[in-house]
């Protein structure tokens, strides 16, 4: 008779994804993940052809985890400035999931910044839309660009180099919301990228 699998596909993966968090994506290896089910490697490969396959179960997991944090910030009385605070929280408590979802480059589709942005923008699109007035295209590219900005503050944080304080980031992050907001709506073209914009700044600077 065949021996009992003591361990299922999900325990497998999640034990994996504790391993991340202590060691990072370089230290998910099979010998780890055994240790942390305080086993050997071989009820893993009961489940998974490869490691890289079980990395796509992690990345699932911690996209999972970063969904729950930017649902806890469209619930804000603010959404969209609470879906940035939620996304440098994000970076603070999980650095190693936000790591393996917007800077680690990955095999086939793991952990591509671009992947991570696009599930973002699903995520918020329609509330940021109803709540600024804007279309969902005009929508998509106000949060690409105030991504940007969280991205490096994350970024930063997660590096373990950012001289700002809380305050400071959020103060950072209103700025170039309302920017960003006075633009969309007072600049004719301006969502689309059809706008003078010598012409622009030149009135600006005179002000």
């Amino acid at each position: 008779m065949a021996p009992k699998v003591k361990f299922q596909r999900e325990e497998i993966a999640a034990a994996a994804l504790q391993v991340l968090r202590n060691k990072g994506v370089s230290g998910v290896t099979s010998r780890e993940v055994g240790n942390e089910l305080g086993v050997s490697s071989r009820p893993i490969f009961t489940w998974y052809d490869s490691m890289d396959e079980l990395m796509e179960d992690v990345y699932k997991l911690a996209r999972e985890k970063y969904r729950e944090y930017l649902e806890n910030g469209l619930m804000e009385e603010i959404p969209f400035f609470g879906v940035g605070k939620q996304y440098l929280k994000f970076a603070k408590d999980e650095p190693e999931m936000y790591k393996l979802l917007f800077l680690e480059k990955g095999r086939s589709s793991r952990g591509y910044a671009m992947e991570s942005l696009s599930f973002s923008q699903d995520l918020v699109r329609e509330s940021l839309s109803r709540i600024y007035n804007i279309d969902g295209k005009t929508a998509d590219r106000y949060f690409r660009n105030l991504w940007f900005v969280v991205f490096a503050l994350a970024t930063l944080i997660v590096t373990e180099d950012c001289p700002y304080t809380e305050k400071e980031m959020q103060e950072t992050l209103t700025e170039m919301s309302l920017a960003l907001c006075k633009a969309y709506k007072e600049i004719p073209g301006f969502p689309d990228g059809k706008y003078d914009r010598d012409k622009i700044f030149s009135e600006l600077v005179k002000k």
